[in-house]
């Protein structure tokens, strides 16, 4: 049976004990509660037992204040609800715990730092759709896990005390933090004591998702000539297949340390470095005097070289496009937006942070100078994009409920893929809109609710 939602109201512990609760009696009703009966009550990781009695012509729910500082609820709230009556379990939640970077304790406004208003977006998609999210932070986890210290919205930010959450969304922005020892041994506790869910809870290594999504045959027409890089023969090889070749940080993000090599017909190669100001242009006279070049910067860590591809453009400026495919209420994936994104006037990768522009696909599309298949390329890009969202799935092991998934089209119409972000960001899409919810945040919020199971 399907969850309910209900208001939650916290009274006095004067006039309602810690153990028990008033519920509307059209509840109780509906889902065969027993009156003034001891049932079991979860919430997260914290279980209870309270009595339940009815209450006339209300719709909603009452506990006391003892008994919400327990549940780690400071102010009123909209919760799903489901009984199970073989069990005598009454379940609230879903519990939502959302695992950031860094917080800023001696901001009360902003306490997040930029990602503030995406934090409060969730707040508020909680309280229309019904659920409870809280935000913590890799130097917040202690040695205890059954109650943590997070921050929770109650007519402002504050620090509370929360049961361990039904699910956790890891959105931490780097390795170094989502790798500490405290962070991992958080994942392994919360996932093995309490049947925590932990989503998105690695990042993804280039090398890696072209390397299993190879595995799936019916992957390789989106998928460009791609290898570890292992030193100049590979090189050589590969620029002597592709008149242009990609050199891409294994980890990288937002375009950083992204070298492009290109043959030149006078002959030669060119090397050319993104950067933040623009695109940096050398020419070589051999491949084997370029190399000599890089390879300082290349033993920095680990590249990926990559075919070059022959990308669609609108004046002289490349366009890929970024889909956010997510999970839905029903665990499957679903493609919540797919934006155009037009590299900047100085560069040749198009991300935000490098001057680049948004565009609808089909505005973009449009000004391009794709030779066929106009009307049918978002659709392509759309299928392409749940094909390799169902590909990490199945071929890495770890749970994703949500991808950023780069893809390209050549002028001939065919869709490749470029990169998948296990951390996409949620400014590169759409703009916050007032007190609005981005569908994003919704269906971040289903899913976490098919994840707890109401």
């Amino acid at each position: 049976m399907q969850s309910s939602k209900i208001g939650v109201q916290i009274v006095s512990s004067g006039i309602l004990a810690e153990d028990t609760l008033m519920l509307g009696e059209s509840h109780l009703k509906k889902w065969q509660i027993p009156q003034g009966q001891t049932v079991r009550l979860k919430f997260g990781a914290w279980r209870g037992d309270v009595k339940v009695f009815p209450v006339q012509r209300y719709d909603g729910m009452r506990i006391s204040q003892a008994l919400a500082v327990r549940l780690g609820i400071h102010a009123p709230c909209s919760l799903r609800m489901r009984y199970r009556r073989a069990s005598r379990e009454l379940a609230l939640g879903p519990l939502v715990g959302v695992l950031i970077s860094r917080d800023y304790p001696h901001s009360p406004d902003r306490p997040f730092g930029q990602i503030t208003g995406f934090c409060k977006e969730l707040v508020d998609a909680a309280r229309l759709m019904g659920g409870y999210v809280y935000f913590l932070t890799p130097s917040m986890l202690g040695s205890g896990f059954s109650r943590l210290d997070a921050w929770v919205w109650a007519d402002g930010w504050r620090r509370a005390r929360a049961p361990a959450p039904d699910v956790v969304n890891n959105r931490l922005t780097t390795r170094k933090l989502e790798n500490k020892t405290s962070v991992q041994h958080f994942f392994k506790e919360v996932k093995s004591r309490f049947g925590t869910q932990v989503f998105n809870e690695k990042f993804l290594d280039k090398s890696e998702v072209f390397a299993a999504l190879r595995r799936q045959p019916s992957l390789g027409r989106y998928l460009p000539e791609s290898h570890l890089l292992t030193g100049f023969p590979m090189l050589k090889s590969i620029c002597a297949r592709h008149a242009s070749v990609f050199l891409k940080p294994v980890r990288g993000s937002l375009g950083k340390g992204i070298i492009r090599i290109v043959r030149l017909p006078s002959g030669g190669y060119a090397a050319h470095h993104a950067t933040t100001l623009g695109t940096r242009r050398q020419q070589f006279p051999t491949l084997l005097k370029l190399y000599a070049s890089i390879s300082g910067r290349l033993r920095s860590g680990r590249y990926l070289v990559q075919q070059g591809l022959n990308l669609i453009e609108t004046g002289g400026r490349p366009i890929d496009f970024r889909a956010l495919v997510q999970k839905n209420g029903s665990g499957e994936w679903i493609v919540t937006s797919i934006v155009a994104r037009i590299a900047g006037g100085q560069h040749f990768v198009s991300n935000i942070a490098r001057g680049g522009t948004l565009s609808t696909v089909r505005e973009a599309i449009a000004k391009s100078n794709l030779a066929a298949g106009r009307q049918d390329a978002p659709a392509r890009l759309r299928t392409a994009a749940l094909q390799i969202a169902s590909g990490v799935d199945a071929q890495i092991p770890a749970h994703f409920g949500e991808l950023g998934i780069d893809l390209a089209l050549d002028t001939s119409g065919r869709v490749w893929l470029l990169e998948v972000n296990s951390k996409p960001s949620k400014n590169d899409n759409t703009p916050l809109s007032g007190t609005g919810i981005r569908p994003s945040v919704r269906v971040m919020l289903l899913y976490a609710r098919h994840l707890a199971g109401l």
